[in-house]
C-alpha cells in the first residue's frame, strides 16, 4: 500500500518559477489546485498567487509552490514539473491518482 505523500516539485520547476518571479520583479508562489470540470471530470488550475494561511507550502531556495487543503488529496504522491518542448513550455503534473487524462494534460479523472 502506498503511503499518502505530499507532491514533489522538481528542481526544473523551482528553477523556472524563480526565473518567472525574477522577470516579473516580484515573488509569487506557484499555486497548483484541482477543480471540477475539464473534459475528464477534474482539471488543474496552475497560477501565480499569494500564500494563504491554510496552504501546504513546498519551498526550495525561497521559491514556493502552494496547494490548498481541498486539492491536496487529489495531488498525493504527484510530481510537479516544468516541461519545455517544441509545442510549448508549461508546468505539468504527473499524477499517480489519475486513472485517465486527456490529451491537453490539464484534465483528468480518478
Amino acid at each position: 500500500m502506498d503511503l499518502a505523500l505530499p507532491p514533489k516539485v522538481t528542481d526544473r520547476a523551482y528553477a523556472r518559477l524563480a526565473e518567472i518571479n525574477e522577470a516579473a520583479g516580484e515573488t509569487k508562489a506557484l499555486r497548483v489546485a484541482v477543480e471540477g470540470g475539464g473534459c475528464s471530470g477534474f482539471q488543474y488550475d496552475i497560477k501565480l498567487d499569494e500564500v494563504r494561511e491554510d496552504d501546504l507550502v513546498l519551498e526550495k531556495d525561497g521559491v514556493k509552490v502552494v496547494i490548498d487543503p481541498v486539492s491536496l488529496p487529489f495531488l498525493q504522491n504527484a510530481t510537479i514539473d516544468f516541461s519545455q518542448e517544441l509545442i510549448g513550455a508549461r508546468f505539468v503534473i504527473e499524477n499517480p491518482n489519475a486513472s485517465s487524462s486527456c490529451g491537453c494534460g490539464t484534465s483528468f479523472s480518478i
